[in-house]
């Protein structure tokens, strides 16, 4: 069993910072991607940003220039650095792991965490 724990959300006020961790830990063997998606109250769940194993990014438009991924892979671990927070930035951040083999050879195509809460207060 794969699992994703996250931690660094919370309240700010606009124009601070947040850090995001993501933690992988269970049977594994690699991953390809990692990322954030968020969801805001009553609207869909949206990519944030993402970044392979060997480091390719791809960002929302939304968060170009303000939001920073990065990612250890001999921790299994991926963060999000928010600078610049708006308070549309508000919503629940969730981790997402693609395409995760296990030490068992078997390949989980996704994996997510269980969110943290984000909050930017105006």
């Amino acid at each position: 069993q794969v699992l994703l724990v996250e931690s660094g959300g919370g309240l700010v006020q606009a124009g601070g910072s947040l850090r995001l961790s993501c933690a992988a830990s269970g049977s594994i063997f690699s991953i390809n991607a990692m990322g954030w998606y968020r969801q805001a109250p009553g609207k869909q769940r949206e990519l944030v940003a993402t970044i392979t194993r060997g480091g390719r990014i791809n960002y929302a438009n939304s968060v170009k220039g303000r939001f920073t991924i990065s990612r250890d892979n001999a921790k299994n671990t991926v963060y999000l650095q928010m600078n610049s927070l708006k308070p549309e930035d508000t919503a629940v951040y969730y981790c997402n792991a693609a395409t995760v083999v296990t030490t068992t050879l078997q390949t989980l195509w996704e994996v997510w965490g269980q969110g943290t809460l984000v909050t930017v207060s105006s």
